[in-house]
């Protein structure tokens, strides 16, 4: 018997990688926004630790949170917070979740290259596009100015499980979740990036750092919130303009959600760990903006504290990262 329990041991120590942890998975799903970032962690992740094998999947931010308060995987991407509906299915699952914020990321407002007529838009002009009274009434361009021709509107823009669905139908429209529903929608971005680029007179929008992917198919359309304080006329988004604070409304934080009971395994807490040390970094080569050094040294603390829950349940505009992370 203490030969066959030594043969045991020996394989254990075979299966473990150099953090002294047996070989095994880290599982992330959700916002096809915050794939690209969280993707480039684990690949930089398995290069020093490639006994640890890691999937990050893309199903929306919805459908993440679906998959994460059921159990099913250890890290939910997001690029918006948890919604109240999906906190409560969290608890009724018994699954508790540390909210940690990871990069800054501006929404884009795209149209064709072929397209002459748009230089910018005002958000009372998008809340006019996108508006659900808007639905089968405002269909020309020249409705929504009137110096725009009198050609087909066709829109096209994120599905209802997205993150970026979300925070753009709250800041443009008033309210999460309200839009016209007579547009092209789709969970791909790649579906997205096609639509737009294909059709001379299509509008529609996704995550900044997936439009720096594909620029050259696209004509970005700089945003005029009319507020004078965020600066002057329309503003195009970049690093520059989302960490400014001049791109309104349309810059906001993306996150992961970590189960905190997989937060009690060393390769979860390596991970996040290194996703947190290295996010800044990272996120930039990906096209993200990222967070401030104390930010993420505010999120790294919270993350092993092992603070459980959401600081952003009234969502994230008008609030300081550095400020709700210290509470």
């Amino acid at each position: 018997m203490k030969k066959l329990a030594a043969v045991f041991a020996m394989l254990a120590m075979v299966a473990s990688n150099g953090t002294g942890y047996a070989a095994t998975m880290v599982t992330a799903d959700g916002s096809s926004t915050v794939y690209p970032i969280s993707e480039a962690v684990a690949e930089e992740f398995g290069k020093a630790n490639s006994d640890v094998q890691i999937t990050v999947g893309v199903s929306g931010t919805g459908g993440g949170f679906k998959r994460f308060c059921k159990g099913e995987i250890d890290i939910s991407n997001a690029s918006r917070p948890i919604k109240s509906k999906e906190a409560d299915m969290c608890f009724e699952e018994g699954v508790e979740y540390i909210e940690i914020p990871v990069a800054y990321d501006g929404l884009a407002v795209m149209v064709s290259p072929q397209n002459d007529w748009v230089t910018s838009l005002t958000v009372k002009e998008l809340n006019k596009i996108w508006a659900p009274d808007s639905q089968g009434k405002v269909t020309n361009w020249n409705q929504v100015r009137s110096s725009f021709p009198d050609k087909p509107l066709k829109l096209v823009g994120p599905g209802t499980d997205s993150g970026t669905f979300d925070y753009f139908t709250e800041v443009i429209n008033g309210k999460s979740g309200s839009s016209r529903g007579d547009y092209v929608a789709s969970e791909d971005d790649n579906v997205l990036v096609q639509g737009i680029s294909s059709d001379k007179n299509a509008l529609g929008y996704f995550g900044l750092a997936y439009y720096e992917e594909n620029k050259d198919k696209l004509k970005l359309v700089p945003v005029d919130d009319e507020n004078e304080g965020n600066g002057a006329g329309a503003v195009a988004p970049s690093t520059e303009t989302v960490l400014a604070g001049t791109y309104q409304p349309l810059a906001r934080p993306i996150f992961i959600y970590v189960s905190k009971k997989a937060a009690e395994r060393p390769e979860i807490q390596a991970f996040v760990e290194f996703y947190l040390k290295n996010a800044a970094e990272l996120s930039a080569e990906v096209g993200y903006v990222p967070l401030s050094a104390q930010a993420y040294e505010l999120a790294l603390a919270r993350f092993k504290a092992g603070k459980a829950g959401s600081l952003f349940k009234k969502g994230t505009a008008g609030i300081k990262l550095e400020d709700a992370l210290s509470k």
